[in-house]
């Protein structure tokens, strides 16, 4: 097994929505401002709640500037990320867990089996946490992880999403001609 790095800053993640991390036509994350973490503070194909590894982000939220392009729209006087942004994080994550991995391919969000929102993500919270527990990982032609996730404000458990799907396609795969 090769030594992979457990943990990724902001110019990394960066790098990688350029496509330089993983190298071309391989899984990129979407640069700003649709990247939803600033970080992410470890990364390990073992452990996590199902053994199967597990990824975990950060984002800055109270004071960011950087996410001032949704809170001043989602909802004029009632400032809200939307929770579809805290849903693509864990898709994002999902996807590059595969690449972290080294499968080759560019990653597109599958699916999600259920997702609970429970709180929301306003202006005044400091951190969002991002959690992400892969349940399942498949490497042969089909390049697929399915993963359950959690998102976190401040510490406490605000959005839950079991079975999220990230496919990675190669540039001859149907999905990646869609």
């Amino acid at each position: 097994m090769a030594e992979r790095r457990p943990n990724f800053d902001y110019d990394d993640l960066i790098a990688c929505g350029r496509g330089e991390l993983f190298g071309p036509g391989n899984a990129q994350l979407p640069l700003p401002p649709m990247l939803m973490f600033d970080r992410i503070t470890s990364i390990s194909e073992t452990g996590g709640a199902h053994g199967k590894g597990q990824i975990v982000a950060e984002l800055k939220v109270a004071g960011n500037p950087k996410l001032d392009w949704f809170f001043k729209c989602h909802f004029e006087g009632d400032p809200v990320m939307p929770g579809c942004l805290g849903l693509d994080a864990l898709w994002q994550m999902t996807g590059f867990f595969l690449g972290w991995l080294g499968a080759p391919g560019r990653g597109r969000a599958l699916g999600v089996g259920e997702v609970k929102f429970t709180g929301m993500v306003v202006p005044t919270v400091q951190r969002v946490e991002y959690i992400v527990d892969l349940k399942r990982v498949i490497l042969r032609k089909l390049k697929l992880a399915i993963a359950d996730g959690t998102l976190k404000a401040d510490g406490q458990t605000i959005y839950t999403a079991s079975d999220l799907r990230v496919g990675l396609f190669e540039t001859g795969d149907a999905v990646a001609r869609a």
